[in-house]
């Protein structure tokens, strides 16, 4: 029995093992994918999104609260218009009368006043507070930021279960690159046991040197082969890596357990988010609709003043005042403005309609050809274990043949070949078989996220 034999003969045993006690163990390949939920760079952008909505989920609610302010001015003024007053010309003939009566100067003249219109040295300061009453758009508004966070959190479920797909790929397309690479090191060893064989055969006599010409022909191939799947796995390696967020040669744990059988698809299938999606955005653009609609009822604030008005800064009881009051504001009239908005809000609801009912029949097809591509895979993984195992044994046969002088070197190596193939077709197929399963299991959104 050959080294490969061998390895596989034990491999068998572990998978047997491992497939025991998979079921009570997580794998290595779901502590990366968690691991991947928390490193993930795209994921912590959905992430950061999702907290932006939440804040202005806050900022929504917040218009239902008071608004307090402190406001303040000061003025200084210089000509512009006056009020002017007569007072000289109205109360001097009445003080002189007196003044004559009285036989004294009691009664001074005065002069006409022309009083300022523009405040001069004047403040005021005050704090104000606001309430809302009746307000439909703030209402509306707060609605549509729930909707806005629903969409998101459908959003990071998506990305997260693509990201499922894609680090199983990964790491199923590296093992396959770390097979390809084992496959042709045992093929590489074969070869040179035949280079052996070959150069006794022709220091003996027995044989000329055209059957160790080809060996070594076929050496390089498998060389160049080798450094080809190393230059794969290492790709595919870094891919891996990429996706968690880690450094390009982090080694890559393989848990023998996740290629033990076929895997299992969840017979469950759950509702995908990209329809989650379209349903908030469709629910968010009818509570547009509604709001533009809202312009019928009015709006009604409140507000209260408390502060300090008067000249040269003087705060007394007499400039301490407070001043109470609502307001209400009812769009009659404005041009159709709100008509057409509420017309490009339904337009939109309508558009988004249209793209759930042609987005869930592209997610019907979608499982579809994932399902069938699938069973395509399965079929052609239990076809590629047969091939392997049919050449394995031709190969064998053959060796023994060549071996006892009755075999061209040349079907031996067609032998050889045909043998390497079919391993590699083999470990193509099963991580075929897993990429496909990995994509049902998207398409039918059947992964536990939590």
């Amino acid at each position: 029995m050959s080294t490969l034999l061998i390895k596989r003969a034990l491999f068998a045993i572990v998978l047997t093992l491992g497939g025991i006690t998979h079921a009570a163990a997580q794998t290595e390949l779901d502590n990366y994918i968690q691991e991947a939920f928390k490193t993930n760079q795209g994921l912590q952008q959905q992430n950061i999104q999702l907290d932006k909505s939440l804040n202005a989920l806050k900022e929504a609610r917040s218009y239902f609260m008071p608004n307090v302010s402190m406001l303040g001015s000061y003025t200084r003024a210089a000509g512009g218009r006056t009020i002017d007053l007569p007072i000289g010309d109205l109360f001097n003939p009445v003080y002189t009368t007196l003044n004559q009566l009285t036989h004294s100067n009691a009664f001074p003249q005065i002069q006409n006043a022309s009083v300022l219109l523009n405040p001069n040295n004047f403040y005021d300061a005050k704090l104000r507070t606001a309430l809302p009453l009746i307000n439909a758009e703030i209402y509306y508004n707060q609605k549509i930021k729930k909707e806005l966070i629903s969409q998101q959190q459908a959003s990071i479920n998506v990305y997260k279960r693509e990201l499922v797909k894609n680090v199983k790929a990964a790491y199923y397309q590296y093992y396959q690159a770390q097979q390809a690479i084992e496959i042709y090191k045992s093929a590489l060893k074969l070869i040179n046991e035949n280079i052996r064989v070959n150069e006794s055969l022709v220091r003996n006599g027995v044989r000329n040197s055209t059957a160790l010409t080809r060996s070594e022909a076929e050496k390089e191939k498998i060389v160049a082969a080798i450094t080809q799947a190393t230059n794969n796995a290492r790709n595919a390696k870094a891919y891996f890596n990429f996706l968690l967020n880690r450094d390009l040669e982090t080694d890559i744990k393989i848990d023998m357990s996740v290629f033990a059988k076929e895997p299992i698809l969840n017979s469950a299938p759950g509702e995908r988010e990209e329809l989650a999606q379209l349903k908030t955005g469709i629910s968010a653009y009818g509570l547009a609709e509604q709001m533009q609609r809202s312009y019928l009822v009015p709006k009604l604030n409140t507000f209260l003043d408390v502060g300090s008005q008067g000249f040269n800064f003087d705060v007394n009881n007499k400039t301490k005042y407070y001043l109470w009051g609502v307001n209400l504001q009812w769009d009659l009239f404005a041009g159709g403005q709100h008509k057409y908005k509420t017309l490009q809000a339904k337009a939109d609801k309508q558009a988004l309609e249209v793209q759930y009912d042609q987005t869930e029949k592209a997610l019907q097809l979608q499982n579809e050809q994932a399902s069938n591509n699938y069973s395509s895979a399965v079929a052609n993984y239990k076809s590629a274990q047969k091939q392997q195992q049919l050449s394995q044994k031709y190969y064998n046969d053959q060796l023994k043949v060549y071996k006892e002088g009755q075999l061209l070197y040349l079907e031996l190596v067609d032998a050889l070949n045909q043998y390497t193939g079919a391993q590699l077709q083999l470990s193509l197929a099963q991580a075929s078989m897993l990429t496909a399963a990995a994509d049902i299991e998207r398409a039918q959104a059947s992964f536990q996220l939590n």
